[in-house]
């Protein structure tokens, strides 16, 4: 049976309303548990790593007897002490969960210890006798991008002959942009705990967006088949994508250990020992040439998209993909070539972070476009309109070939240029900067269109099972993974819909594979969208059945049977759902059914670069004014106002915290999060004192947004919803393009600030500088002329 999708097809009671977080009371009162909450098994065990002080070395000695001395202390494994395949690598083997011969970054865990407490085996790791031979390093991204140090070989999306425009446009401009890392900083960090069960089979509680790719990576060290290992997640603190690939290193060790010691193991990595063992968000290095008109329309791009990928290939690969096909954002390039470089360095291997490459190829288009306005003395915002897209006409066309449809972003503009007062705003923002010769501010607007779908079609797939009891309460699994981003509360309300029940009759159980197999993970803003989708099948399947008996046993058209508030109706006869729920019972009605959905339509090459990745497009615009010190290069965002496409928000509340809180990480990517090596490759920012992550006070003083009303998803999605968990960060955009401004107000007209990411107040104050140095010789240039 296919389910309707349409907000018109059921009374929207439970969907399209705002509910509070299934788990918010117990958030405050601190009963929710995270799996550093659950009680230890008798005889839990407690690991600590060893790990590399080498960004890159050959290992010479590894000897664990001093630690195993150490009364408490029950094993030290090696990677020759794992029963299976000593390989975690997601995408691509190569990646061994502790190493072998060689080390490939400080951090790189080469040993685990379990003892009896957490300090035990932290005392018991410090004693384990590692050396090494080092060897060359390659540390920095530059270097290895001029280099030509990659993991895999580049790829390129292409469309049109831009080889041949770019030479014979009226104007060609070339720019580069540093892009920054990010670090996930969520408030739980990795762990896992592994309890051995009979016949050599594993139980995982993992804090993991991954529970299937844990399941089948633990297999594949601990040499078992993959029904010998479920993992289970209730929820996490937070993930951000960190807990993507990399928590299968944290729920591996934990795993090996238990299998050697027969007894569970928890590893738990305190902030430190986290922040230098995992990856980040990947730092991006940007070049460019742009071919344009003197109007600022465009003609051709060509773009190399550098990403520090660090010392393995991880999820690299997808992450460069998403950056090449975000590179566009809002804009129409009618001929382009794109490249995507996976560079090597000895650092930690990056990964998956909120966006997924989409905001690293999102800021090289914005910083173009910037680039192009103020290169050629023209408003930056006519510039944006200029070259958007323009869906059936022959300006619509993406460079990896998709057609884009159901473009809403130039009305979305209008809209918010008048909510905003964006033009009076940008009058008195000139006038104050003309006055104020210490103090500038700076106004700009940046769209944001992001794909929604996973690039790799076989992951768009989801299955779901629901059980109704005999007293009409219902339970929910779903293999989605709740991280607070209120994923668990949106797909109860689909399933309390299809019902015509109230929300709280649904109860939504941990993740877990031996009742949902070969999930996906929750990422690229698709939780809602596939196991929504499946859990409403599994709901209607029951609810036809219902239909069916409802239908028989009253006598009446199915046509006629009716769920409305809590009761069925059958043409002049009236029960209650859980009245019709016993009478099916008893009348041997299955009541429990899996669901399955598959997202349509998509389809992409990843040896061409081309196809229909992408199911819709999710849309927003940003509007943010800012203030810089120019004496010190401090800065405060005045004002930020947000109007954002849910399409028809399951639940408002949940969907305006996720735009609230994706644009703060956005900010904290662009601003305030900096990631510093040494020069031996040791990670100097691992903790809260090094490390800034935004705070109530990097808010905008004036913070608006809102959710575009009545527009439902032109898609068949879930109640015609719109996928909202990474798009908004990448609103934060008009924040640094916002500090661009301020800074080019401090310049003649046609200088462009060289303000890398994040604009840190050292990196605004150099900018500060430049810009001035550039006012003088224009000043002193005028004299002679």
């Amino acid at each position: 049976m296919t389910p309707d999708t349409t907000p018109s097809s059921v009374a929207s009671r439970r969907v399209h309303v705002e509910a509070p977080h299934d788990s918010a009371v117990k958030h405050v009162t601190g009963e929710a548990r995270y799996v550093d909450d659950m009680p230890e098994p008798k005889g839990c065990l407690h690991a600590h790593l060893v790990v590399s002080p080498w960004a890159h070395a050959r290992l010479t000695t590894v000897d664990a007897q001093p630690a195993l001395a150490l009364s408490g202390v029950h094993a030290v494994v090696t990677a020759a002490d794992i029963p299976g395949v000593n390989d975690i690598g997601p995408i691509v083997p190569g990646e061994p969960l502790l190493a072998e011969a060689v080390v490939e970054y400080v951090g790189h865990p080469i040993a685990a210890v379990a003892a009896e407490t957490p300090a035990l085996a932290r005392r018991a790791a410090s004693l384990v006798r590692v050396e090494g031979a080092p060897l060359p390093a390659v540390l920095d991204l530059r270097a290895a991008y001029e280099s030509e140090h990659w993991l895999r070989k580049p790829v390129e999306m292409h469309r049109g002959t831009p080889e041949t425009v770019l030479p014979t446009a009226p104007i060609v401009l070339t720019g580069e942009l540093e892009v920054g890392g990010q670090d996930h900083f969520y408030l739980e960090t990795q762990v896992a705990l592994a309890i051995p069960q009979e016949d050599r089979d594993m139980v995982i509680h993992s804090a993991t967006q991954h529970p299937t790719d844990v399941q089948h990576l633990v297999a594949r060290l601990l040499g078992v088949p993959q029904h010998a290992v479920m993992v289970e997640v209730r929820r996490m603190g937070g993930g951000f994508g960190g807990k993507e690939s990399q928590a299968t290193l944290i729920a591996g060790i934990a795993a090996v250990l238990a299998r050697r010691t027969g007894r569970p193991v928890k590893l738990r990595l305190d902030r430190d020992t986290d922040m230098i063992v995992t990856g980040k968000r990947h730092d991006f290095l940007l070049r460019w040439r742009v071919g344009v008109e003197r109007d600022g329309r465009i003609l051709a791009v060509d773009m190399d998209l550098a990403a520090r990928c660090g010392w393995s290939v991880d999820l690299s690969p997808a992450v460069i993909s998403r950056a090449l096909s975000h590179a566009d954002n809002a804009y129409f390039y009618p001929h382009v070539r794109l490249r995507g470089l996976a560079c090597k360095t000895n650092t930690q291997s990056n990964t998956a972070f909120r966006g997924f490459g989409g905001p690293q190829g999102m800021i090289g288009a914005e910083a173009m476009m910037d680039q192009i306005s103020r290169s050629l003395g023209l408003d930056p915002l006519e510039v944006r309109r200029l070259n958007f897209y323009a869906p059936g006409t022959d300006r619509d066309l993406t460079p990896y070939h998709q057609r884009v449809e159901h473009f809403r972003l130039p009305d979305m503009v209008e809209r918010i240029l008048a909510s905003a007062d964006y033009a009076a705003r940008r009058k008195a923002v000139d006038a104050f900067n003309a006055a104020s010769p210490v103090i500038r501010k700076g106004l700009a607007l940046s769209p944001v269109k992001f794909g929604i779908s996973f690039n790799k079609v076989e992951l768009n797939q989801a299955g779901a099972l629901v059980h109704v009891y005999t007293d009409g309460s219902i339970r929910l699994n779903h293999g989605g993974t709740e991280m607070g981003q209120g994923l668990f509360v949106k797909v109860a309300q689909v399933v309390a819909e299809v019902f015509s029940v109230p929300l709280d009759t649904i109860k939504v159980t941990a993740t877990t594979t031996d009742k949902v197999p070969n999930t996906s993970a929750t990422a690229a803003s698709s939780g809602s969208d596939l196991n929504g989708m499946a859990a409403m099948a599994a709901a209607e399947t029951i609810k036809g059945r219902l239909v069916g008996f409802a239908a028989e046993h009253f006598d009446v058209s199915a046509d006629d049977v009716t769920f409305a508030d809590g009761m069925v109706r059958a043409g002049n006869h009236a029960v209650t759902f859980a009245e019709l729920i016993r009478m099916a019972y008893a009348a041997r009605i299955s009541l429990s059914s899996t669901g399955y959905y598959r997202t349509p339509k998509i389809h992409f090459d990843l040896a061409t670069m081309r196809g229909h990745p992408f199911f819709y497009y999710a849309l927003g615009v940003a509007v943010s004014e800012v203030a810089i010190d120019t004496l010190t290069g401090e800065w405060k965002a005045l004002r930020t106002d947000i109007l954002h496409d849910v399409g028809a928000s399951l639940n408002p509340a949940i969907d305006r915290g996720q735009v609230e809180g994706g644009f703060i990480q956005g900010l904290g990517w662009l601003t305030l999060e900096e990631l510093v090596w040494d020069k031996d490759g040791r990670l100097l920012t691992h903790a809260p004192s090094t490390y800034k992550i935004p705070t109530g006070r990097d808010l905008p003083l004036d913070f608006r947004v809102d959710l575009l009303a009545d527009a439902p998803n032109e898609a068949p999605t879930v109640f015609r919803s719109k996928a909202v968990g990474e798009p908004p960060l990448m609103l934060a955009i008009s924040v640094w393009l916002a500090l661009r401004d301020a800074v080019a107000s401090l310049a003649p007209v046609g200088y462009v600030p060289e303000l890398h990411a994040p604009a840190t107040p050292e990196r605004i104050l150099w900018a500060v500088m430049a810009a001035r140095v550039a006012t003088e010789a224009k000043d002193t240039a005028n004299e002679h002329a």
